[in-house]
């Protein structure tokens, strides 16, 4: 399943597509949502949105009706597919929703929770009611998610299940959870009440940084400047985009020490026991070190 940085990359390409544009066409797939179709077309798309990993497409209201909101998640299966008005994509997917909007078209295939609510109605849906801060779409700072990990729902819970909650810190997924307690030097056993304060900073930075590092670097949560010397040195995309996450048994590129996969949560997690002890040891905060030699391939 995308994790919340694909969502909102997906969501600037729906955005470009449609938003501030006249819709041509609107379908429904839902018999439910079908009476809709007429109503919603001529208007205008005033705004394309992601809350975590959903996606809310917003309708101008009109002098006899008020504005609409179309909610869909992608779920497991979900797909959105940019394109022409005038060629639809070849795929054997279902087609759920669209909105034709003069030359171009935005698609959402194979998605089965799709709703049209009011935008003043959105927290009626339980999925965004649940929703925790969400660092890519609303403002959220550091003091905002220490307050969080004192949150009594969460501070006895271990990190590397926690971090997986959207209704703790919306938008991370499983690849990113492994990149931040290895970016804050943290056990994935640990709770945010074991945690001292330098720990705490440390993982509110880490949360914050990964996943505007993701969203603007298309799924890399590397440093960039070694992720830069890395491609210099002739890695691939896939072996130099992450720092532990699907690179168990391959050296540690702080420490040199092999990297661990474990499984918390029923996912696979990757991290350091060197760099991510069981408890605070005075981690060395430079960050990674010189690159260690990787014969893993």
């Amino acid at each position: 399943m995308p994790e919340g940085p694909e969502i909102r990359r997906m969501v600037d390409d729906i955005g470009r597509a449609i938003a501030g544009r006249t819709a041509d066409e609107v379908v429904f797939a839902f018999e439910l949502l079908k009476p809709f179709e007429r109503l919603l077309a001529g208007r205008e798309v005033t705004a394309v949105e992601a809350r975590s990993k959903g996606v809310l497409v917003f309708f101008a209201g009109t002098d006899e009706d008020g504005p609409w909101c179309v909610y869909s998640h992608n779920q497991l299966y979900g797909k959105w597919r940019i394109g022409r008005s005038a060629q639809a994509p070849k795929t054997n997917r279902q087609l759920r929703f669209a909105v034709i909007a003069g030359k171009r078209a935005a698609r959402l295939y194979s998605a089965s929770d799709i709703r049209l609510v009011r935008p003043d109605a959105l927290e009626d849906i339980d999925y965004l009611a649940r929703l925790g801060p969400d660092p890519l779409n609303q403002s959220v700072s550091e003091a905002d998610l220490l307050a969080r990990f004192d949150d009594r729902r969460f501070r006895g819970r271990n990190l590397g299940g926690l971090l997986l909650d959207q209704g703790f810190i919306a938008g991370v997924g499983n690849y990113l959870r492994s990149e931040i307690l290895f970016q804050a030097g943290i056990a994935p056993a640990r709770r945010p009440r074991d945690l001292n304060d330098d720990e705490r900073r440390r993982l509110a930075s880490a949360i914050l940084t990964l996943l505007q590092r993701a969203y603007a670097l298309k799924g890399i949560t590397t440093d960039p400047d070694l992720a830069d010397r890395l491609k210099r040195d002739g890695w691939s995309f896939g072996r130099r985009r992450h720092m532990v996450f699907n690179r168990a048994s391959r050296p540690c590129h702080h420490c040199g020490n092999d990297i661990v996969k474990t499984a918390m949560a029923s996912r696979r997690l990757y991290y350091c026991p060197t760099c991510q002890p069981a408890a605070e040891r005075g981690r060395d905060e430079k960050g990674p070190g010189p690159l260690q030699k990787d014969s893993s391939g």
